[in-house]
């Protein structure tokens, strides 16, 4: 326990460092990142690039997680919170959703949504690639293995690609994606690679909730994507097959009932989920 604290607590570090070096030297400029919250006041979203390069730091420095899985981590990170800024900072379209986005593709479309879709896809199937596989099939013929091999790629870069999508429909609110994320923390309790990328990615997190509670800085796709691929790569590189396959029945279940449920009005009227959303947070404007 006291191992996976130092691993959060060395990822909230690297993202605060990250946060503090990017407020100086915001990469293109200042009002590149800043947009106009609900209350009219001007807020950042370099908060997403911070998460993301703490906790791709943090990854790295992680003593106890093998070189594939670390470079799968890194590369889900990065390339989550790539594509999300380039839907942050360049969008086009107005489809929202992942129905939306993949609508506006199908039309031959290309705006920045579409393009986060296929990016984020692509990561997860170089995720997939890079982290060792679990499977048990030694007794197979070559093609039942080849094709095995396929459906687990195929798998669990859903379950990456998935995870960023979600994690990203929750950050509706301030601090509510890193909230979300903290909810998987009891999974960092274990001493496995997958438990220390789940330290990582609540570290990093409960590093930069101050300022997202503070409605100074919200993560954007950018953050919330990486978040979200990042924890879907320790699902991965923890669960098998079948332990995969729940995960994402679980992803796109949500997934799916978001194109006609508002997580945000659930959440409202479920007392429980409204207090922990509403906790730490400003008053709502009267």
């Amino acid at each position: 326990m006291i191992r996976r604290l130092l691993v959060a607590g060395g990822a909230a570090l690297a993202a605060r460092g990250a946060w503090e070096l990017l407020l100086k030297n915001p990469p293109g400029g200042r009002k590149l990142w800043e947009r106009t919250n609900h209350r009219g006041e001007t807020l950042t979203l370099l908060e997403g690039p911070a998460y993301t390069l703490g906790a791709a730091a943090a990854t790295v420095l992680t003593p106890g997680i093998p070189a594939r899985v670390k470079t799968a981590a890194v590369v889900a990170t990065v390339g989550g919170g790539t594509f999300g800024a380039i839907d942050d900072l360049r969008e086009t379209g107005k489809s929202k959703g992942l129905r939306g986005h993949l609508g506006e593709l199908a039309r031959g479309h290309v705006t920045t949504g579409g393009l986060k879709v296929l990016g984020i896809g692509a990561t997860g199937l170089v995720v997939a690639l890079l982290v060792p596989s679990r499977r048990e099939l030694n007794d197979s013929g070559p093609l039942v293995r080849g094709l095995s091999a396929a459906t687990d790629t195929l798998v669990s870069g859903a379950v990456v690609a998935g995870s960023a999508n979600l994690m990203n429909l929750f950050d509706l609110r301030p601090g509510r994606a890193i909230k979300v994320a903290l909810l998987f923390a009891p999974a960092a309790s274990g001493g496995s690679p997958a438990g220390r990328l789940v330290a990582v990615a609540c570290g990093a997190g409960a590093g930069l909730l101050p300022v997202d509670l503070a409605e100074k800085a919200m993560l954007g796709d950018t953050g919330a994507n990486a978040a979200g691929a990042l924890l879907g790569t320790a699902a991965v590189s923890g669960l098998g097959r079948k332990g995969q396959l729940a995960v994402l029945a679980v992803v796109g279940g949500l997934t799916l009932a978001s194109e006609k449920v508002s997580f945000t009005k659930v959440i409202a009227r479920t007392p429980v989920l409204r207090e922990l959303d509403q906790l730490g947070r400003r008053p709502a404007q009267q």
